[in-house]
């Protein structure tokens, strides 16, 4: 893993590697435990994947432990996250009964051993009842700026037994009475959803998705979720249909087993009706190349999402150089450099508005992509996380 490491010295910040490996010296042999309710999927399980490999190459004793649970479980914490994130959704006593008999039942099962513990999301929060050493830190990746006061006050009396908590954005965090730290989540620059793809293996892809690249391509890619609007990106796509010949791409997952991912779908065929222009995708959880391709071939990126957490989908389509045209929901203005790097906007006609602009305008599209991706070099990769965790570790050796 070492050889891998210095593989990210092509793409970091000139220094970046050198400093991972001085500032490992002082942290070498010491243990790093994280906990999280799933190894698979997007997001912070991707990022977990090579993170802990990274430490490990920086000799840091690091580890992965995940939750153990039932169908039931992770209902009951699906409801959690949901109300939240201000949703309507409430927690019977039952349901927070499943919640600690699951948490109980991996704290007698797990090795929990660490110089540091961190404690990913809401699902394993309640693991620190029984913490037998070590610090132990609540990383949150949720918007619970704004949540169902009892969902919070449910989770809240673990959180306080923390020695720290870590938020994405200063928005999404409570007045607390224990140490807060901000760290932004990161992408990884060479994992398949984000490493280099010729013109070759992007036009293959799209060919067995049976998407032609002879126009302008506007591309939204998410989960099949209201919050997400994919049907307001339609309509913002008609409105530059009738000034540019181009193609809107709806691509996204969260459809299998998800009542409202197939109520959102269905609503999304609906509006795109009999345009060939319109194409919906259905993508499986692990379609990382079909993604870096999509980006890759994409004009320009939409993510007009009325409610977000951070979405690092943002930066993952800045690195491929494509200018970002977002609302201003969660994480989404917090990646875009409004008027450098792509715009924020408030309304589909905003959305529409920068979108021609930026066709009528190729050079723009082209300095924004390369700011972009600057951007993100500087901000959201994998080896800054990396860094803020082993800071962190040093922070705390002590204590």
């Amino acid at each position: 893993m070492a050889r891998e490491l210095d593989e990210y010295r092509d793409c970091a910040p000139k220094g970046t590697v050198d400093f991972l490996y001085r500032l490992s010296d002082v942290v070498s042999g010491r243990k790093f435990l994280h906990v999280s309710a799933v190894r698979y999927g997007s997001g912070m399980a991707e990022i977990l994947r090579r993170l802990v490999p990274m430490m490990k190459a920086l000799g840091v004793d690091a580890r992965w432990e995940v939750l153990a649970g039932d169908q039931e479980f992770f209902r009951v914490t699906r409801l959690l996250a949901n109300a939240l994130q201000s949703q309507d959704e409430r927690l019977t006593d039952q349901m927070q009964e499943v919640y600690l008999r699951i948490n109980q039942r991996n704290a007698m099962a797990l090795d929990l051993d660490a110089d540091l513990v961190m404690v990913h999301d809401p699902q394993p929060a309640a693991l620190i009842e029984y913490r037998k050493g070590g610090n132990w830190f609540w990383r949150c990746y949720l918007d619970v700026g704004t949540p169902r006061q009892h969902a919070w006050n449910f989770l809240r009396r673990f959180v306080v037994a923390y020695d720290a908590a870590i938020f994405s954005l200063p928005g999404f965090a409570h007045r607390l009475p224990i140490p807060q730290f901000l760290i932004y989540p990161s992408i990884d620059p060479l994992s398949e959803k984000n490493r280099e793809l010729s013109r070759a293996e992007i036009n293959d892809v799209m060919q067995r998705l049976g998407i032609p690249r002879n126009k302008p391509i506007l591309l939204q890619l998410s989960r099949f979720e209201r919050f997400k609007d994919p049907v307001g990106a339609i309509t913002a796509y008609r409105l530059v249909k009738k000034h540019h010949d181009c193609r809107v791409i709806i691509a996204g997952s969260g459809v299998t087993h998800e009542p409202e991912g197939e109520a959102v779908l269905a609503e999304i065929q609906e509006a795109a009706a009999e345009d060939p222009d319109i194409h919906v995708l259905q993508l499986p959880p692990e379609a990382d190349l079909e993604i870096n391709a999509l980006q890759r071939a994409a004009t320009l990126i939409f993510q007009k999402s009325v409610k977000e957490g951070f979405n690092v989908s943002v930066a993952e389509a800045m690195w491929k150089g494509k200018p970002v045209i977002g609302s201003t929901a969660g994480g989404i203005a917090a990646q875009i450099i409004d008027g450098t790097t792509g715009y924020t906007v408030h309304s589909v006609e905003g959305v529409a508005f920068r979108a021609r602009y930026l066709l009528n305008n190729p050079g723009v599209i082209q300095r924004m992509g390369g700011a972009g991706r600057e951007h993100v070099r500087r901000n959201f990769l994998i080896t800054r996380d990396v860094s803020d965790f082993l800071t962190l570790m040093r922070l705390f050796a002590n204590r």
